[in-house]
């Protein structure tokens, strides 16, 4: 199994997901995804967030910002819209896009969940991962890695 497949059907078991992809933000291509309905269509939603990451590193980058995006939450009446990029591959500028169902998922956990899968998205140790390109100046001011 691929990564890409094994991580979309992680994140799928995340308590309360209605929706999982994962996306290349520079193409705005989705990768991957599972879940959806006939009334939320992730093949228009996942690569329409594209725009939503791209806004905002470039907004950190104009702010000289030298700090990693963790996560974007969008809060609709009935669901959270959690957005978390992935970082390994420098080359690769990829995100997991993940609903969630207000009443049954739990916030604080489907984070901490979807950060896990991320980090084992590349390695199965998520120390040995690359320093993403843009955080490679904060990690030498601050003495990291």
């Amino acid at each position: 199994m691929s990564d890409i497949e094994y991580a979309l059907n992680a994140a799928a078991n995340i308590k309360g997901a209605f929706a999982v992809a994962i996306v290349d933000y520079d193409s705005g291509m989705t990768l991957g995804s599972r879940g959806g309905s006939a009334e939320f269509d992730l093949d228009v939603a996942a690569p329409g967030n594209s725009e939503v990451v791209r806004a905002k590193f470039d907004v950190m980058q104009k702010l000289g910002l030298r700090e990693t995006i963790e996560d974007i939450l969008i809060t609709l009446d009935t669901q959270y819209h959690l957005i978390r990029p992935i970082y390994g591959n420098p080359e690769d500028k990829m995100f997991f896009y993940l609903v969630l169902n207000r009443q049954q998922a739990n916030l604080a956990m489907a984070r901490r969940d979807l950060k896990v899968i991320g980090q084992r998205f590349y390695l199965d140790d998520p120390g040995a991962a690359p320093v993403p390109q843009q955080d490679q100046g904060y990690y030498q001011q601050v003495g990291r890695r």
